[in-house]
């Protein structure tokens, strides 16, 4: 989990990264962050490598990288109304076979260091189809928009324009297989014109 300064950086990186194709420096990184000295920023980024989100590419200079982050999902967060944001709580979701998103107008309330940048909204999980993966019934997972992701990555997939579920994506020529995290449930395979990515996991959130 990231601290919030950490959190407040990596936007940055990332912002700047996306506009300018170069990392920012870390004399930038300090004045963003109102801090009097690099050492602040060196720890700061000495966490975010640590915990897997940058990587240094070797032999440049200004070259720090974002990595793809997918969640530790065994890893889950509380909520905090401390600078909590409110997402739009849009309904459920097949964590088995695919079901018809049921649309709400609920929110909740998601700390920020759950998400990077881009538009997040919130799904309820139903069924065990990802119980090996670490999302069970009743979980709420937490969405990015997208429309494309890496193989393996865990996104809703909307299949026949009408029915949502929550896989693993791999594209296999011009088929794409939705693959569950439980032996109980086989793989399902469709012609890659009938699946649509509508977002990727980046976090979970689980009551007790």
């Amino acid at each position: 989990m990231l601290t919030p300064k950490q959190y407040k950086l990596l936007q940055f990186i990332e912002k700047t990264l996306a506009e300018q194709k170069v990392s920012p420096s870390f004399e930038e990184m300090k004045d963003f962050m109102g801090l009097k000295s690099k050492s602040g920023i060196h720890r700061l980024v000495a966490g975010l490598e640590a915990k897997g989100y940058i990587r240094h590419l070797p032999n440049q200079a200004r070259a720090l990288e974002i990595i793809p982050h997918q969640p530790n999902i065994s890893s889950f967060y509380g909520v905090s109304n401390d600078d909590s944001v409110a997402l739009p709580l849009v309904g459920k979701i097949a964590a088995g076979y695919p079901i018809e998103a049921v649309a709400t107008q609920d929110t909740i309330s998601v700390p920020p260091q759950m998400m990077g940048l881009g538009e997040h909204y919130a799904l309820v999980v139903e069924g065990d189809s990802m119980k090996d993966a670490g999302i069970m019934d009743g979980d709420t997972v937490i969405i990015r928009r997208a429309n494309r992701a890496n193989d393996g990555t865990i996104v809703v997939a909307l299949v026949d324009g009408f029915e949502v579920t929550l896989k693993k994506w791999h594209m296999k020529g011009n088929s794409v297989a939705l693959e569950p995290a439980n032996p109980a449930y086989q793989t399902r395979i469709f012609s890659a014109d009938r699946v649509e990515i509508q977002g990727i996991l980046v976090g979970l959130m689980r009551q007790y």
